[in-house]
């Protein structure tokens, strides 16, 4: 059977329910977007993506659980996928699972079944305690990085595999470098930084999202606390897609890439959207239950939807980065609704960022393409 394109599937079983409530949360809104109190998976919609998504011919099957808090679900729901994924898995076939969680609601006999079915777990940790909790709050507003650490503690008790995903905002850009040596503190040598990019009401930067300059500042301060030693025993995200572009011409991370159809979001309802930053009525490409994965690859809205990123502003065609900017992410082009032409907010960071550190990145590049020639 011929395989198609790779895709992997980024599922959200409680829709955007959380247990927090994050300052900077982008998804919180799709609380108005499926009305309910409640938001919850069903096990005929679950079923149904593991049975249609296992039946595509592809080399590796790719499922990342998120949300809001996908924990919310609950032990029961995790072994319901367990179970599923071995009914349906084709022979030989290889099965991935990926948990993107707060770390607050981890008990012992979850964090065994994430062990046992070999998850990679990313935790959310945004930097020490006095940062951490600037944002990352409670629905009554309490902090919460001590439940935090008490989860990894959990999933590190019982061995499961973790890597932290770090945002940025205006409460930790200043700390780059203390931030890095805190995350590596707690045991992470897997780290990715996230911009917080939202607008408010008026198109106006958010008072808590990164700013273009901080955000270059940012990634600059953490580059320079990475290069003393930790080249190859750290990873972080960037410069790991960084390096793999100069290396073997192709990014890992979708916003150094030229196409965004890289993935498929589904909700909680089975209703699919091409990027879980633009899960919008519009963009809706169909229904896990009524719709197969091979028609919404080629769903016109779809491929238009990919076609949009190398709509970039006329100033990046001049721009000596553009081969590994590719004019960053769409959701950074300006708040909803900008045409993809409109510049990044981010922009001058990035600009920033690789002046300050490509000519490391290339001496590295040609030091892995030496090795490589080699084995």
């Amino acid at each position: 059977m011929q395989r198609v394109r790779p895709f992997s599937l980024l599922i959200k079983p409680v829709s955007a329910d959380c247990n927090l409530r994050c300052r900077y949360c982008f998804y919180l809104d799709h609380l108005d977007f499926y009305p309910g109190k409640k938001h919850r998976m069903t096990d005929e919609t679950l079923e149904a993506i593991i049975r249609t998504y296992l039946s595509v011919p592809l080399h590796e099957h790719i499922f990342l659980w998120q949300g809001g808090e996908p924990t919310l679900m609950g032990l029961e729901f995790f072994e319901r996928v367990a179970e599923l994924q071995d009914r349906y898995s084709p022979p030989g076939g290889r099965v991935s699972n990926g948990l993107q969680t707060n770390a607050t609601l981890l008990t012992d006999e979850l964090a065994r079944h994430l062990k046992a079915r070999e998850y990679l777990v990313g935790v959310s940790i945004d930097g020490p305690p006095e940062i951490h909790d600037e944002y990352r709050l409670t629905a009554p507003g309490r902090a919460t990085h001590g439940q935090v650490i008490a989860g990894l503690e959990t999933l590190r008790k019982h061995g499961v595999e973790c890597n932290v995903l770090c945002v940025v905002t205006q409460a930790n850009a200043p700390h780059g470098k203390e931030v890095y040596r805190y995350l590596k503190s707690l045991g992470f040598d897997f780290h990715q930084y996230i911009p917080c990019v939202e607008f408010d009401p008026t198109g106006a930067l958010a008072d808590f999202a990164v700013e273009g300059e901080a955000w270059g500042q940012f990634l600059s301060d953490v580059f320079e606390e990475w290069r003393k030693s930790d080249t190859r025993r750290v990873s972080v995200r960037q410069f790991d897609s960084i390096v793999n572009k100069l290396v073997l011409g192709r990014p890992t991370l979708c916003p150094m890439d030229t196409n965004c159809c890289q993935y498929f979001v589904v909700e909680f309802s089975g209703d699919v959207y091409p990027c879980d930053f633009f899960v919008r009525s519009e963009l809706s490409l169909g229904n896990v239950r009524s719709h197969a994965w091979v028609e919404m690859l080629a769903e016109p809205k779809y491929v238009e939807f990919g076609a949009r990123k190398p709509r970039w502003h006329s100033d990046c065609q001049r721009c000596d980065y553009l081969e590994l900017c590719a004019g960053d992410c769409l959701k950074h082009r300006g708040p909803p609704g900008s045409a993809p032409e409109t510049k990044s907010v981010l922009c001058d960071g990035w600009k920033a960022f690789y002046s300050h550190s490509l000519p490391t990145f290339r001496s590295l590049a040609k030091e892995i393409e030496r090795e490589l020639r080699t084995v």
